[in-house]
């Protein structure tokens, strides 16, 4: 069996018999990653490969083969503590694992019957990976388990990454970032952009494998999946590339990367809950304080777009996913657009539409800038804008979003030679949604306002163009998740201020 689907399905269907037991699609995912990497090692250890095993002989596959019932239960315990312990890769993948499945007989068939009958060295790359990330994308879509912030819609990252054109290692080897990489998607695109459009020497491919990508995840369970995802595709190998459970806002590691490419997590604010000496539960922000910030500031996305452009090489680029509201909110947000404009050019900003993302509600764009170095004037001197949000709409089963809907974009962003691009706005077309503001004309609006839209709404005014009413139905319940998201979040501020 060498078709991705058949094998996702095949593993996917067996989560139906464990959820009867309580267990979630991400505790699924996370027991299949745990499996699934102990059987390869075995595989590698056997010819034609006959490597070393980066497990100890008490932990490894065998073992678990070899037992059934409590014994089983217990040697698979005693496997995912011990391993959390050790260095490199297998560090990372099971560092605070967990058995979530109870029943020995169910362990036992998900061993036998799942994971031991398919080789999987023997499929190729391809064919693992992108059955890994077709499991993800099924534990994304389980928006109730939270699983979809990790996860950035494939057509999206694929465009993003198909205009920043990132380069295979030179004399100097190319550094790609992502500060919070969740499942690895980014990395991956990238990865697989350069093995596709570039023609490598060996050497190229080593520098390739082992020194351009890296990134931060901060959340273990991400962290395991996003290693695992890329130990499959051919991209880790001993060594994980990625910093596991550590805050990529706590400190400048220093301008060192070519590349970033990223979507920080939603929600605005950093924050922890204490217990106060009357016993009572509060909650106090956490403001990011760095030397090489502008503003000091608990907003997530403001102190990521900071970091981002303190991590880049002067003519280092980055792609950003970011909410509407840093786009248009005063104080810090309005410096850090004025500062992001005056160091980089920030030349485009793709305006997404709502119903991509797995977390309801959500309204974003990508931001593409260039860090220049040291100049009096500003170095952003216009911003071209693709409008993909206006009388587009979007829902995960109805009318998924897709790579060619982001076509247009792409062609019009004119990837080979960005500077030589050609509006398609005009009096005459006023609906066309590429269009260019020059700085001066930004400066002009109130603070400093990126949140531009020019096309007319058109069920606004006939009623011929409204969406069809599931579309309409799920437009409300997603603003009304936002909304409530939004007087949440007022009302964790208002606590914070009585204390």
């Amino acid at each position: 069996m060498t078709d991705p689907k058949q094998i996702v399905n095949k593993l996917w269907n067996y989560c139906g018999i464990l959820r009867d037991d309580g267990l979630s699609y991400g505790d699924y995912v996370e027991q299949l990653t745990f499996l699934l990497f102990l059987k390869m090692d075995d595989e590698r250890t056997k010819p034609p490969f006959n490597k070393k095993s980066k497990i100890p002989n008490e932990y490894n596959w065998e073992t678990l083969l070899s037992k059934d019932g409590v014994e089983l239960e217990q040697q698979y315990l005693k496997t995912l503590n011990s391993l959390g312990k050790e260095k490199g890769i297998v560090g990372v993948i099971f560092r605070k694992s967990q058995n979530k499945i109870q029943d020995p007989a169910k362990l036992k068939k998900l061993i036998v019957e799942l994971i031991a009958k398919e080789n999987w060295l023997s499929l190729d790359t391809d064919t693992k990976g992108d059955a890994y990330e077709g499991l993800l994308e099924k534990n994304a879509s389980d928006v109730k388990g939270g699983a979809g912030q990790y996860f950035t819609p494939r057509p999206l990252i694929d465009a993003m990454v198909k205009v920043m054109k990132p380069q295979p290692p030179g004399k100097e080897t190319y550094k790609i970032h992502d500060p919070c990489c969740g499942t690895g998607g980014f990395l991956l695109s990238a990865y697989n952009f350069i093995l596709k459009h570039y023609k490598l020497d060996r050497d190229q491919l080593i520098k390739l494998k082992s020194g351009s990508f890296s990134g931060v995840e901060i959340v273990p369970m991400a962290a395991r999946l996003c290693v695992m995802n890329i130990y499959l595709h051919g991209l880790a190998s001993d060594e994980s590339p990625i910093d596991a459970g550590s805050d990529a806002l706590k400190e400048n590691p220093g301008p060192i990367f070519d590349m970033v490419l990223t979507n920080p997590p939603f929600g605005k604010k950093s924050s922890e809950k204490f217990v106060t000496d009357e016993g009572e539960a509060k909650t106090k922000d956490l403001n990011v304080l760095r030397d090489d910030f502008w503003v000091t500031s608990s907003n997530k996305q403001i102190n990521f777009l900071q970091h981002i452009r303190s991590i880049l090489k002067i003519k280092g680029v980055a792609a950003v996913v970011l909410p509407d509201n840093v786009l248009f909110e005063g104080g810090g947000s309005e410096t850090v657009r004025k500062k992001i404009m005056e160091t980089c050019d920030l030349h485009t900003i793709l305006r997404l539409p709502t119903g991509i993302f797995y977390k309801p509600g959500v309204k974003a764009n990508v931001l593409f800038f260039e860090k220049k170095g040291a100049s009096p004037d500003a170095q952003t001197k216009e911003i071209w804008f693709y409008d993909l949000r206006t009388n587009m709409h979007f829902t995960p089963k109805e009318n998924p979003f897709k790579y060619n809907d982001l076509k247009e974009f792409i062609e019009c962003y004119n990837p080979d030679n960005r500077h030589e691009r050609k509006e398609l706005y005009s009096k005459e077309s006023p609906d066309a949604r590429w269009r260019k503001y020059t700085y001066e004309e930004i400066l002009k609006r109130d603070k400093t306002n990126l949140d531009l839209f020019w096309i007319k709404d058109k069920s606004l005014d006939d009623l011929d163009n409204l969406p069809e009413p599931n579309i309409i139905a799920q437009e409300l319940v997603d603003d009304l998740e936002s909304a409530l998201e939004e007087l949440k979040s007022i009302s964790d501020d208002l606590s914070g201020d009585e204390k």
